[in-house]
């Protein structure tokens, strides 16, 4: 198992990593971040409230399944957020320069960083 800053430090080794968190999805707290170009706190309440939304849409269509993963692509970043499968009420947040990353890959590093995550 990995703590939060290891499993952070993980996700930095990605192309294109610019910065990343774990975030409590119940109150919105940073639990952890390391990198640059994203105010956290902003960001992690934000991503609450689309990880909350998207759950309420799949609850009022009767969808019995759960978010693998989040992918919001701006004009120059990728944001990943991650429920995490392994320690309930956490969510990952992961943001790449579009222009450096291999999505395909950042999403597989942060499904094994969740899969080692301790908190």
């Amino acid at each position: 198992m990995a703590s939060i800053k290891q499993s952070l430090d993980e996700l930095m080794t990605a192309d294109g990593a610019m910065c990343a968190a774990i975030v409590d999805s119940t109150s919105g707290m940073v639990l952890g971040h390391v990198g640059s170009g994203v105010d956290m706190e902003v960001a992690a309440a934000g991503n609450t409230e689309v990880v909350r939304a998207k759950n309420k849409v799949m609850k009022a269509l009767g969808l019995n399944d759960q978010i693998e993963d989040i992918l919001i692509t701006l004009g120059k970043q990728y944001h990943i957020i991650r429920p995490s499968g392994t320690k309930e009420g956490l969510f990952i947040y992961f943001v790449l320069d579009k222009s450096r990353a291999n999505l395909a890959l950042a999403r597989r590093k942060t499904q094994d960083v969740d899969k080692t995550l301790e908190a």
